[in-house]
């Protein structure tokens, strides 16, 4: 044999031997046979099933509502798992529907003229109020920057502004998004999301809100926003019937606010001047009147929850989670009008299914409780695991970490998995373990302007203490790279998300990456199961006190 060919076989045999070992490392642990039962053909028999129009969107007090929770008790018993909520598979949310209607115009009234705004095209309002119509007459619009009160950063756009009676207009996202010296720069906070700013003018005594949109900031484009407000939204019930809220809250559009602007003799530098923590907020000499019409309906809706019960510390749970519910049926967007919801959230909750399968079938069964959840309206923002976070079904002290699953990677393998508000616990470290086991490294969201970490249903849990982590498929990818991963999540953001055409398709979908990472996720909730240790905060974390305190 010559010596090129003879190094040759050496180094292919050396390569072989490490490839070899490395498997040995991930697949035939003691773990390995639950690691191989999470695969591709079980993800795609779940999939098929729970993004079908059969279950019509899977919207909340809907048949298709009925439908998808069926399903889900009927496979987590099939797999062996017994009830999470007591004696049942259920936990009752009670809920509020409103349809909202609105005017079909908004007319803004001005010194120097007027403004007509369309429904749905320039302009969507609502009412979390359980009256049958609620209206604003002759009610003056203020601009008050970004709408928040943070007394952490020195910030507050409502100083010395009494808006009883009046509109707010403000802005999307948080200051950090334009200057990264301020919040925590390109790291979206809580303070960015919509929900903050309607909870906020609620808290100011506001008339009405109204957020200005804009597609880079809020992250998705204006679409989604008038998918979701053409439809009935859920609120969870209240004893005062939302009437601590402002009367309507909606959106504008962009061009509208800039127009808005204008009449009131103002210009575009509005924006660049609320980005000063010394900004004051800017009267637009300007009223608008708007009447909204609804139809409510008061029921209940469900959690779904399953456990695999722990041997020695049975008291102690891990959860998974992930969001059952959709948009359900609504506008016809090319052709269709079911938004099933394929990525977000048929993903995560085949994947719950996917994790309770290797669960069952590792050879030693978890010391502590393994907690499988998924919720229902987090579409309606994150209102099924708000309602457990005051109602758990184990208490939360006794809740070691929520690891959340939700819009799993459709486009194969990676080199990286994506961990969203990063640097805010230890459950990080668990995952650069596992992620390390795979030859793979975590790393932050590439696109933290998005608030990702405040978007999805742990949110809730990490609010009352709970360490929870929220991870998302990388976007390095391992045959094509990371710009076009990235290009991936964005087109999907674009074209599909909160649209009738996040469809799943098994012959284009590569779930290669979802398969990589649910492996993952069950690696580290198998070491925490059969540890007695409690992941922490890190310091900085705004949830570290909270679990503190417990």
């Amino acid at each position: 044999m010559n010596k090129i060919l003879f190094y040759g076989v050496a180094i292919a045999l050396f390569a072989h031997s490490c490839k070899q070992a490395k498997e040995n490392n991930t697949n035939n642990g003691p773990d390995s046979l639950a690691i191989k039962a999470i695969n591709d053909s079980s993800l795609t028999h779940y999939l098929s099933a729970i993004a079908a129009d059969s279950l019509e969107g899977r919207k909340p007090f809907t048949n298709g509502e009925t439908k998808t929770i069926n399903y889900l008790k009927r496979e987590f018993e099939q797999l062996g798992l017994e009830p999470g909520n007591g004696d049942s598979f259920f936990q009752e949310v009670p809920m509020v529907e409103i349809k909202s209607v609105p005017e079909s115009k908004m007319v803004i009234q001005g010194k120097s003229g007027s403004l007509s705004l369309d429904y749905l095209t320039d302009f969507v309002a609502g009412s979390r109020r359980v009256q049958d119509e609620v209206n604003i007459k002759n009610s003056p619009l203020v601009f008050a920057g970004y709408g928040i009160v943070a007394p952490e950063y020195g910030w507050d756009d409502y100083k010395n502004l009494d808006v009883k009676g009046k509109t707010v207009v403000v802005m999307i996202n948080d200051p950090g998004f334009s200057d990264s010296n301020l919040f925590k720069g390109k790291n979206m906070t809580y303070y960015g999301r919509w929900t903050y700013k309607f909870e906020e003018a609620s808290r100011q005594g506001a008339a009405a809100v109204l957020i200005i949109h804009d597609t880079e900031p809020a992250a998705y484009p204006w679409t989604v926003v008038r998918s979701g407000w053409s439809k009935s939204k859920l609120n969870l019930q209240s004893a005062d019937n939302g009437m601590n809220r402002t009367v309507i809250e909606g959106w504008i559009s962009l061009d509208k606010a800039k127009a808005l602007f204008k009449m009131a003799g103002e210009s575009d530098a509005l924006f660049s001047a609320a980005r000063s923590k010394n900004f004051k907020a800017v009267d637009l000499n300007a009223t608008t009147s708007l009447t909204v019409k609804n139809t409510i309906k008061k029921s209940v809706t469900y959690n779904v929850l399953a456990k695999i019960p722990g041997t020695t510390r049975k008291d102690e749970a891990i959860i998974y989670s992930a969001h059952w519910d959709h948009l359900g049926i609504g506008e016809k967007i090319q052709g269709d009008s079911i938004y099933n919801g394929a990525v977000d959230n048929a993903t995560g909750v085949a994947s719950l299914f996917e994790l309770a399968s290797a669960f069952k079938k590792s050879p030693k069964a978890p010391n502590r409780t393994i907690l499988f959840i998924s919720y229902t309206a987090e579409e309606q923002g994150l209102l099924g695991s708000e309602y457990y976070a005051k109602h758990p079904s184990f208490p939360l002290d006794k809740t070691v970490a929520n690891i959340n699953m939700d819009m799993m990677g459709i486009a194969g393998k990676t080199k990286d998995i994506v961990v969203y508000g990063f640097g805010q616990s230890e459950l990080e470290d668990y995952a650069s373990a596992s992620a390390k086991k795979q030859g793979r490294v975590v790393v932050p969201d590439p696109v933290p302007s998005s608030g990702l970490y405040y978007r999805s249903d742990h949110f809730n849990l990490a609010k009352v203490g709970v360490p929870s982590l929220f991870t998302g498929s990388g976007v390095d990818n391992v045959k094509n790279g990371r710009e076009w991963g990235l290009k991936q999540v964005a087109d999907f953001t674009k074209f599909r998300y909160h649209s009738p055409q996040d469809n799943f398709d098994a012959k284009t979908w590569d779930l290669s990456g979802i398969v990589q990472d649910v492996r993952l996720v069950f690696d580290m909730g198998y070491r925490l199961s059969n540890e007695d240790v409690y992941p922490k905060w890190k310091d900085g974390s705004e949830f570290k006190a909270i679990r503190e305190k417990k």
